[in-house]
């Protein structure tokens, strides 16, 4: 043991070895190495001089024993030059009794304490020179001793694998943190994906986006705001919100309508700094803000803004800009293929609803008006010759047209929206429908309806799973009719718990492959069962014919759209 290091100092290094150790925070090491080398050293003042990245000058000064007023008073820390300088130049201890004597003294500045002892070593990690250690002023004696300088040699020891090991910590840290971000990102991007591509309407792939948007960033609360015309219009939130939903915000004049433009983010620490308020969008007593634009195949469509860092409301870093930005590129992908499958799956439920009103106007005309005015010409012809005996008949003749064309009127009705399905359930509906069918043409139809019986205390089908199943026959049967040349049709319907299925077989000349993505009927039919969450398939049959398959899901829950399919 050296002269000098006693056991007492020699049990403060390895304490305060120990602790370095120990300790990974780099700030945090940083005051443990300060306070380690003023308790070994018994000096007054203690400091470390962090070298830049070209070793040439200090970069950091942090101390121990100035106060703050001591420090204000200073001024400017220093940057490495005298006495300083020399121990960067030349990296070896330094033991000083008066450090005004050295010739490369600098002197202090206005304000500095006194100090005269001067006592420094350098710091050196995977030997390279990182810092050095300074002490000054030492307590009880004129200067340091050839211990205190050994001490402080094996302290700066200790302190290199310190700092190296609160940094490889921290850089390790920093990447599992960078790592978890990554994945959170692409669970997020990955969720909406799987949103779209299992049909989910276009609400509930915003909200996803605002969740996910939300959690990614870590945010008090997240908002949507698409473009409709010169306006950015609230469509959906997250977090602590309250509902502003179709709230319109003008592009121009607005900071959201800045970047909407300019298509770059833009981080706001102080939400006063916002030209419109965050409370307009549903968002109270925010802080700071981040927005970021929402691309979609180089054309704006919206803006994602979240509000406050949780917990404390912090700022957004450039990290979460980062990653925010990045995921709305995603989200908006998202939002552009899911409002374009919504205009399409419109387009196509008012061209199957025009086509299905053309339709009962054929039927109107081409039996109903004909045979009205047929009877229009039989009367006016009787009126003319006046004969009571052929206006008698003529009247007889009237009435039997008469009921006629109530029968076909009640027909046409029924097929419309038969009464029968509101009062009596789906299974006497569908065997009424069945009949007509059979009574209209020459099919042979037999069906199989495993249905629940009301009267025998089934519990029935909800009313929009009802109406597509009948709906579903209708088509089919009218498609059979007037296309497929089929001479045998079979209808199954069967309702088992959670589902109900239904299959329409026939043996006609069955479709092409064009067939099966075109026509209104079937766009009809699909856009049904869609609404209910179910699936439909048009499949070949082995030996000739086709098969309309569906699934529904009997507690399924139509979306917006179905009512106006409902009827």
């Amino acid at each position: 043991m050296s002269e000098g290091l006693d056991l007492r100092r020699m049990a403060s290094l390895l304490a305060a070895g120990r602790a370095l150790v120990a300790e990974l925070d780099p700030d945090a090491v940083l005051d443990r190495i300060l306070a380690a080398g003023r308790e070994v050293t018994g000096a007054r003042y203690a400091a470390l001089g962090i070298l830049d990245e070209h070793r040439t000058s200090l970069e950091r000064f942090v101390t121990l024993g100035i106060d703050e007023r001591t420090r204000a008073e200073i001024g400017e820390l220093p940057r490495g030059r005298g006495v300083l300088g020399a121990l960067i130049r030349d990296p070896r201890p330094l033991r000083l009794a008066d450090v005004s004597s050295h010739a490369q003294s600098y002197g202090f500045p206005e304000g500095h304490p006194p100090m005269s002892s001067f006592l420094g070593v350098p710091v050196v990690v995977r030997g390279a020179v990182w810092g050095n250690l300074y002490l000054t002023e030492k307590e009880g004696a004129s200067e340091f001793t050839v211990a205190d300088e050994e001490a402080a040699v094996i302290l700066a020891d200790i302190a290199a694998t310190a700092i190296e090991n609160a940094r490889l910590y921290q850089a390790s840290e920093r990447s599992r943190i960078e790592q978890h971000r990554a994945m959170r990102s692409l669970e997020a991007t990955r969720d909406i994906a799987t949103a779209v591509g299992g049909q989910t309407g276009l609400d509930r792939v915003l909200e996803l986006i605002v969740k996910r948007g939300r959690a990614l960033v870590d945010a008090r609360s997240v908002v949507i705001l698409l473009r409709e015309g010169d306006h950015l219009v609230v469509t959906a939130s997250a977090g602590v919100t309250t509902d502003r939903r179709g709230h319109r915000v003008p592009i121009s004049g607005s900071t959201s309508g800045h970047v909407l433009e300019r298509l770059r983010p833009e981080r706001v620490d102080a939400v006063s700094q916002l030209r419109i308020a965050p409370s307009e969008l549903g968002v109270p007593d925010a802080n700071s803000a981040l927005m970021v634009p929402m691309t979609a195949r180089g054309e704006s469509i919206g803006v994602l803004a979240a509000f406050d860092r949780r917990p404390d409301g912090a700022s957004f870093t450039a990290d979460d800009e980062l990653l925010l930005t990045t995921f709305a590129v995603s989200a908006a992908n998202a939002v552009a293929m899911r409002r374009s499958v919504e205009s399409e799956r419109l387009r196509s439920s008012i061209a199957a609803a025009d086509a299905e009103r053309a339709r009962w106007a054929r039927e109107l005309h081409d039996e109903t008006l004909q045979g009205l005015g047929a009877l229009r010409l039989l009367l006016s012809s009787a009126r003319r010759h006046g004969d009571p005996k052929q206006t008698a008949g003529a009247i007889d003749e009237a009435i039997g047209q008469i009921e006629s064309e109530i029968e076909n009127l009640h027909a046409i009705i029924s097929d419309l929206r038969p009464a029968t399905l509101d009062e009596l359930g789906l299974r006497p509906t569908l065997e009424s429908l069945l009949q007509r069918r059979r009574d209209q043409s020459a099919l042979a139809i037999t069906s199989t309806l495993s249905l629940p019986d009301p009267a025998a205390g089934g519990e029935r089908l909800t009313p929009e799973i009802e109406t597509t199943v009948y709906r579903l026959v209708q088509e089919a049967l009218t498609n059979i009719i007037k296309h497929a040349g089929a001479s045998t049709v079979h209808v199954d319907v069967a309702a088992t718990p959670g589902r109900v299925a239904v299959a329409i077989s026939d043996d006609g000349v069955g479709f092409s492959a064009d067939a099966k993505t075109s026509g209104f009927g079937l766009a009809g039919m699909r856009e049904r069962v869609f609404l209910v969450g179910g699936t439909l398939a048009i499949e070949p049959r082995e030996n000739g014919g086709t098969t309309v398959r569906a699934q529904l899901p009997t507690g399924a829950q139509p979306t917006a759209a179905a009512g106006a399919l409902a009827s």
